[in-house]
């Protein structure tokens, strides 16, 4: 993926010319860049009109990267790129407030339930025991976990149970003008806490999340790993994610 992304023939040429056929050829060969980063997303061509809407907006983020890309600031190109395709999706999403309130509710309600849960028992809950909690089955925890890793409950992009924003891990740890002893502490003591978090989830929730995150791959590969469907992973990641943030919470 990012091999051919970087070759520097294309990108450097461009960046000296700024031909407009380069340019036309720089973004053709990076839009592969835009369906990965929708799948490391869970967002998956199943979802028909949906998943068209969202690559067009990658493909705008990618655009935008390409026109304003300087190599003077030390960033690769696919990481620049990524962030702005990733951004052009998430922005979509908050725009459009595509999903179902219902929906939306649930996966608060869920949220607040494992919270609840893991305050109670110090450990991590079953679905079932999610479901009993919830007065529903296990399939609706289910379908709730599934629309959370749809509104993006990941590493980097933290949901308040209580409010309609989210908030990224970069909101709590930035800092705008330089780093200090302070902001590093706090970095370094949040690192430390989510660790120790990571090693109460269960062996498969820790599996998922390191080859998630760690070996990059997509919700389809890691199911292709584990010998389980796409949409479990989705599930798995979800629950994995929620698990982590009332773990620490908890601490």
């Amino acid at each position: 993926m990012e091999s051919s992304i970087e070759s520097v023939d294309i990108l450097d040429e461009f960046l000296v010319t700024r031909s407009p056929d380069l340019r036309e050829k720089l973004v053709l060969r990076s839009v592969p860049l835009v369906h990965y980063l929708l799948g490391r997303m869970g967002i998956s061509q199943e979802s028909g009109n949906d998943y068209e809407d969202m690559a067009h907006q990658g493909l705008l983020g990618l655009i935008e990267a390409v026109d304003h890309f300087d190599p003077k600031f030390g960033t690769r190109f696919s990481t620049y790129a990524s962030l702005r395709i990733r951004g052009k999706v998430l922005d979509y999403l908050r725009t459009v407030d595509w999903m179902p309130r219902a929906a939306r509710k649930r996966t608060r309600v869920i949220q607040k339930t494992v919270s609840t849960l893991w305050s109670e028992n110090m450990r991590e809950p079953t679905e079932s025991e999610i479901a009993e909690r919830m007065g529903t089955g296990i399939e609706d925890v289910q379908e709730g976990l599934a629309d959370s890793n749809r509104i993006i409950v990941s590493l980097d992009v933290m949901m308040d149970a209580d409010q309609d924003g989210e908030r990224t891990m970069h909101e709590y740890l930035r800092d705008d003008t330089q780093v200090n002893p302070s902001d590093a502490m706090e970095e370094t003591s949040m690192i430390s806490e989510m660790s120790r978090a990571i090693q109460g989830l269960s062996e498969r929730e820790q599996l998922i999340l390191s080859l998630y995150y760690n070996e990059q791959l997509t919700f389809k590969e890691i199911g292709k790993v584990l010998e389980i469907t796409e949409s479990r992973v989705c599930q798995l990641h979800a629950r994995a994610i929620l698990n982590l943030k009332a773990n620490i919470k908890n601490e």
